[in-house]
């Protein structure tokens, strides 16, 4: 099935509201785990970007994250503070920065998204097997159709 769909306007109007609450409260929900580890949401994010892409620039870190770089500077300087980023000279660019994520990064990630991951475990036992796959599935059909439609 490929091509352009016509939608009817409420189902659209419903569907941006719905993502939108939805991802408030995990938002919310995030911030709570969040508020049992030494950091704060920009930081958790930042070492999100930094686990997803590998090293990066405090420049690439910024157009990811849609924050300044300057931003960007200080949340680094206080994530390299705690041990959880190095900076380290690019290899083929001495001149070149990059961010690293350490090991006791990585382990907050981990475990920030094993205590989100049970919560959504505990909001799914409510939903019947079948709703879950489909709404797996269709998150992933949206999903995969965002994506290309953002590359364009």
């Amino acid at each position: 099935m490929s091509g352009r769909f016509r939608h009817d306007c409420e189902d659209v109007y419903e569907i941006e509201r719905l993502l939108r609450h939805m991802s408030c409260i995990v938002k919310q929900k995030g911030r709570e785990i969040l508020n049992h580890f030494p950091i704060t949401p920009p930081q958790f994010d930042a070492l999100l970007w930094l686990d997803e892409c590998g090293d990066l620039t405090i420049s690439e870190l910024s157009n990811r994250m849609y924050l300044a770089c300057s931003t960007i500077t200080d949340l680094v300087d206080r994530m390299e503070k705690n041990g959880l980023v190095e900076r380290v000279r690019d290899q083929s660019d001495r001149r070149v920065v990059r961010i690293r994520l350490l090991d006791k990064g990585r382990q907050i990630i981990q475990e920030v998204l094993k205590r989100r991951r049970e919560y959504l475990a505990e909001v799914l036992a409510h939903v019947p097997p079948d709703d879950v796959r489909e709404i797996r599935r269709a998150l992933t059909r949206l999903n995969e159709t965002m994506e290309k439609c953002a590359g364009t």
